[in-house]
Formats: structure tokens, C-alpha cells, sequence
């Protein structure tokens, strides 16, 4: 008796193009073969769903002491309780963390705001726009915060597509926010230009973005 054996296909699971803000800002920076080699590695971390982020409790001590008014005990305190190997990046980037917390002014003047994160289409790419907290001043101004923690600057263009991101979506995020990004580092804040035209940012991230799921798709296939 003949016995038919089923084929059994084995496909691989289809990922879609997707990045985080951070991830895609980074990838505008770079330049030539850099810019596969670096959605190579987004898409790996993607299957692996792998990720980790080091800045966690900073973030949480810079929020602590916007809304409880504590002028930065919190962000002096939080080193001695990360692990030792963070040390020294708590140690370069809590001190720009300072400097911004005293850029806000008077404490009285400013708390904590509730902030959504947005899902964003760009040309053909899923970008998630996860902006770190939200601002509400006493004089009704609101500000969206995005935090840079990398030991570069931001360049021009991860300020401008992260911001003109955040402006995009912003009546999810924060309605009637100004986007604002700060470097922590050197505790610098940065915001959209008014010369701006941003249909010629938009006509720019969509190449980006057609360039970047192009990319996907083929480190996908090798």
C-alpha cells in the first residue's frame, strides 16, 4: 500500500517595515552602504525582538523632579542606583539633564503633562513616534519632549525629522504642542524652525522612508 506523506511548507514569517523614531532619525544621518548595513540591523532586532533601554531611570528621575519640584534630587540620586556599568553614562548625561531642568525656570511654573504615542505613515513606512513626556506651563504654552541621549549632538536632520514627526501627530500626542527636542547631554533644546516648509520635509522623509523599505526587504532576502 502506497502511503502519501504530506509536504509540509515552512515559510518564514513576513515582517513589515517598522522603526521607531529614534531608529528611523538615526537612519536619515547616515550615509552610502551605512544605511543598509544599519536597517540590516533594525530588522534582526526586530525578529529577535530584542531591545533594551539604559536611559529608563534617568528618564524616570528627570519626571520625578519636574512634577514634585525637587530641583534635581532625583537626577542626582539616580546614579547611585544603576548598575555600575551604567555609571559613567548616568554620570555624563545626568549633569546636561540638570541644566535642562533649570532651563524650565521656576518649578511652580511647570508640570508634567500626559503624552500618547502616535503611529505614523511615511511614504510606504510604519514609524512609532514616542515622544519621552509632555510639559504644561502656568502661561498655557505645551511642550512635547523628545530626549537625545547619544554622545554625538543630534544632527540637523535627526532634529528636523523628529520634530517635524512629532508636529505631524501632535493632536494625538499633546493637542496645541510645540514639539521639542533635548539633547541631555549638553542640556540643549531644540525646535522646529519657522522657515521650515514642511512639505519639503515630507517630500524628504518619504524618500528616506521608500529607501528604507527597500533596504528591509532586501537584507529580508539575503
Amino acid at each position: 500500500m502506497n502511503v502519501t506523506v504530506p509536504v509540509l511548507s515552512s515559510s518564514t514569517p513576513v515582517i513589515p517595515p517598522y522603526a521607531t523614531m529614534l531608529g528611523f532619525s538615526r537612519y536619515v544621518t547616515r550615509t552610502g552602504p551605512a544605511k543598509a548595513t544599519f536597517v540590516g540591523g533594525l530588522r534582526k532586532a526586530r525578529e529577535r525582538r530584542s531591545g533594551f533601554n539604559p536611559h529608563g531611570q534617568l528618564v524616570k528621575a528627570l519626571k520625578a523632579d519636574i512634577a514634585f519640584r525637587t530641583g534635581g534630587s532625583y537626577l542626582s540620586g539616580v546614579v547611585d542606583l544603576v548598575k555600575d556599568r551604567w555609571k559613567p553614562l548616568y554620570e555624563a548625561v545626568s549633569a546636561g539633564a540638570k541644566t535642562y531642568l533649570d532651563s524650565l525656570g521656576d518649578p511652580e511654573q511647570v508640570s508634567l503633562a500626559q503624552t500618547r504615542d502616535a503611529l505614523a505613515s511615511v511614504g510606504p513606512l510604519m514609524v512609532k513616534v514616542n515622544p519621552h513626556f509632555g510639559l504644561h506651563h502656568a502661561d498655557g504654552r505645551r511642550e512635547a519632549v523628545r530626549l537625545h541621549f547619544d554622545e554625538a549632538p543630534p544632527t540637523p536632520e535627526a532634529v528636523t525629522a523628529t520634530l517635524h514627526l512629532m508636529a505631524r501627530h501632535m493632536d494625538q500626542i499633546l493637542p496645541n504642542a510645540e514639539p521639542v527636542l533635548v539633547d541631555l547631554r549638553r542640556g540643549q533644546v531644540h525646535r522646529l524652525e519657522a522657515a521650515t516648509k514642511p512639505s519639503d520635509i515630507e517630500s524628504w522623509l518619504a524618500g528616506e522612508a521608500a529607501a528604507f523599505t527597500a533596504m528591509w526587504a532586501a537584507t529580508a532576502a539575503a
